[in-house]
């Protein structure tokens, strides 16, 4: 039975991509609980743009790679498949704070914070699962952070349900309900991006376990 060590070669550059990959998504979801932390400051994109491109950029290179490489350690759709997921975390970051500083005036007063705390915690276990790959966990391993991301996620199903609770019992204007709302998913989202590049890493481990 091949490993995934055996397969893809000490120090290969796949590993080396994905786990860049994986940084950069991390580090958007930083920008974006610091931007929560700081409303008064909201209006430069500049942090969010950037990590987006260098996402894209690692995206490209994990491409051209896969064109030029002859033998890779796993399934090419299922390199391509992590690193799409990946890139969709900065990509629904920057969606967010796009329509965030268009009514940013008007939200000052919503609390976002404990949607930013999933956030940051879905961003923690991400990284370490796909950090984990280079040196082919047990599928245990893999199985109990995926779980732990999976409860993350859970919990964040449930803040998402309160926090609709509190914009239809009235308290929000209607047109102030519909921007929280729109926002609120688009922060449910970014965990859910998160759960889905768990979900692939799992899916590989097992594959080659």
């Amino acid at each position: 039975m091949f490993s995934l060590q055996q397969l893809f070669g000490e120090g290969d550059k796949f590993f080396d991509l994905l786990e860049a990959s994986a940084e950069e998504a991390r580090n958007s979801m930083r920008c974006l609980v610091d931007f929560l932390k700081t409303p008064n400051k909201s209006g430069s994109m500049d942090e969010f743009v950037m990590t987006r491109r260098k996402e894209k950029r690692i995206t490209e290179q994990i491409s051209e790679a896969l064109v030029n490489t002859f033998v890779t350690g796993l399934e090419r759709e299922e390199i391509e498949e992590l690193s799409h997921a990946l890139y969709k975390i900065p990509k629904t970051v920057e969606k967010f704070a796009e329509r965030y500083n268009l009514a940013a005036d008007q939200m000052k007063d919503v609390d976002f914070s404990r949607q930013a705390e999933a956030v940051e915690k879905t961003a923690e276990i991400l990284v370490q699962m796909v950090k984990v790959l280079r040196k082919l966990p047990p599928l245990e391993k893999v199985k109990e952070l995926n779980d732990r991301l999976q409860y993350v996620e859970g919990e964040a199903d449930k803040v998402m349900v309160d926090l609709l609770r509190e914009l239809y019992s009235g308290k929000y204007d209607p047109i102030k309900t519909m921007i929280a709302k729109d926002l609120y998913e688009l922060l449910e989202k970014v965990v859910d991006r998160c759960r889905d590049a768990g979900g692939v890493v799992t899916h590989i481990v097992l594959k080659n376990s």
